[in-house]
């Protein structure tokens, strides 16, 4: 198993949360780490007994800072923070999503500015590794002074005081489960809990996930795109790289030469223009066009546009992986603690708002090719690819729509999160984010654009299927190969609903090639 070391200089990635998330790799606070942590801790800890005033530790909270409490109530102080905190609603974070801010968090306590124990990241680091996963309900942060919600519920499982998840299902009182791993509960000092709920994880957590989902249907978009292609028997000069020349983004030549290995080997697409002969008169009709429809023609510029939207986005989150992003922070070389507001997470939410405008564009793109290839007037193929008699039949009709419907689930959830601020905490917070709203909203799209793609995939296979796979190169018989294994040729009416969801989930858990 892979070991990620946390300190000072780590650089997380992208990739780094996403294989820990999922159990394939194991946190680490090294011995850098340690002492950076230890040297904040010991300043801050000096600062507080020469009578310094620091938020959250010798003040109250928010509007309640101008409280002023005797160091000896520190403790206290801390989880009372936690229990006025945890009152998340709604449905839970995924178990992925939950390790995913749980590694965010250890990543930015290790840096050296937040004051904590080295046992403090540790024991995050343990739980991690032998599966203790709080269950963090996933509405109530409008991420301003950090995700401080969700936090909270993660830092009562920490003390013993919540709920995780269990191995077989259902939910586990966290003291039993620390306990059944071989932990110890964690005591809370002074800031520790301001230091484990006052930070941006939830949302550059959830948003590491996205950027890896989000990367996987990219290349599956131009699976289905080289694909559709074939079936067509497009012409693809479009697709030429001279066009990159003209046109330098890197996300557009990536997605073409992208295109250009997938074809490699395939017949059936038109790689030169058309040829014609003069006319009588000077004039003649023909039903061919000399360029594609854009769903085919503009595929490097389109999905180009969302590999460096794609990009951005995950620069963004990287970055705050390797920030501090607590209330106050310990400057160790100038032997002080200073408030500031490195908590205000509008950096990962306007990135989750794009990215999510990203991948409802790819969702967009593969609903336009399932329409045309299923509509007879423009595929050439039985009306809605149906393998039986058509009108006795009715094929993929109502994947179709349902693919239709999919798109309108999105465009009527797209609205930016990261400009609704609504003013709360009384008047404390009188501008927020909203990144939590936007890295879950990014989460909830992705899942609908493999729902499409998924259809997308069946389509694609069954259109092949009526005109002869073995005619098909080598990247489509692959993806007709991939979908049969999940479901059957469509040779007469059946319910689809299973399958489609089962293609979903396959692409979902699949990894780019």
């Amino acid at each position: 198993m892979k070991t990620i070391e946390l300190g000072p200089r780590a650089r997380l990635t992208v990739a780094d949360v996403t294989v820990t998330a999922r159990g394939d790799a194991r946190l680490l606070l090294g011995e850098e780490g340690r002492l950076a942590t230890q040297r904040a801790r010991d300043v801050m800890m000096e600062c507080v007994g020469r009578g310094e005033l620091v938020y959250g530790v010798t003040t109250g909270f928010g509007p309640l800072a101008t409280t002023h409490l005797s160091p000896e109530l520190a403790d206290q102080l801390q989880r009372n923070l936690l229990y006025h905190l945890a009152t998340g609603v709604g449905p839970s974070l995924s178990v992925e999503q939950t390790r995913a801010m749980m590694v965010a968090r250890a990543s930015s306590l290790s840096r050296g500015y937040s004051a904590v124990r080295p046992e403090v990241i540790e024991l995050l680091c343990a739980c991690l590794e032998r599966g203790v996963t709080p269950v963090v309900p996933s509405m109530g942060t409008v991420g301003a002074s950090g995700d401080l919600t969700p936090l909270s519920h993660v830092a009562l499982a920490l003390l013993g005081e919540g709920w995780v998840h269990g191995a077989g299902g259902g939910e586990v009182w966290s003291r039993e489960a620390l306990e059944a791993a071989g932990l110890i509960p964690l005591e809370l000092g002074a800031k520790e809990g301001l230091a484990l709920v006052n930070g941006t994880a939830t949302m550059t957590g959830v948003s590491a996930l996205n950027g890896d989902s989000a990367r996987r249907a990219l290349d599956w978009a131009l699976r289905l795109s080289a694909a559709f292609a074939e079936v067509a028997r497009a012409k693809v000069e479009s697709w030429d790289e001279v066009f990159d020349a003209a046109r330098p983004h890197p996300g557009q030549r990536a997605a073409r030469r992208r295109l250009g290995a997938l074809l490699e080997g395939a017949t059936r697409v038109r790689r030169r223009g058309v040829t014609w002969t003069r006319p009588e008169g000077g004039v003649a009709l023909d039903q061919e066009l000399v360029q594609e429809r854009y769903s085919l023609r503009c595929v490097p510029q389109l999905l180009g546009a969302v590999h460096d939207a794609l990009g951005w986005h995950d620069e963004v989150v990287e970055r705050e992986l390797e920030s501090a992003t607590d209330n106050p922070l310990v400057d160790v070389e100038g032997d002080r603690v200073l408030h500031g507001g490195n908590f205000f997470g509008q950096h990962v939410a306007f990135a989750a708002d794009a990215l999510n405008n990203a991948v409802v564009q790819i969702a967009v793109l593969a609903e336009r090719q399932i329409a045309a290839v299923t509509d007879a007037r423009t595929s050439g193929l039985p009306p809605f690819l149906t393998g039986g008699t058509p009108g006795l039949h009715s094929g993929l009709m109502g994947a179709q729509v349902t693919s239709s419907a999919l798109i309108a689930e999105l465009r009527a959830r797209s609205v930016p999160a990261s400009i609704q601020s609504v003013p709360t905490n009384g008047g404390n917070q009188d501008v927020v984010p909203m990144g939590t709203t936007a890295a879950t909203r990014a989460a909830w799209s992705l899942e609908r654009v493999w729902e499409v793609l998924a259809i997308g995939v069946i389509a694609a296979a069954q259109a092949m299927e009526l005109e002869g796979v073995e005619g098909f190169g080598p990247h489509a018989r692959g993806l007709h190969a991939f979908a049969r294994e999940r479901s059957a040729p469509l040779d007469v009416d059946r319910p689809l609903s299973r399958e489609i969801m089962a293609v979903a989930r396959a692409l979902q858990s699949s990894r780019t090639t």
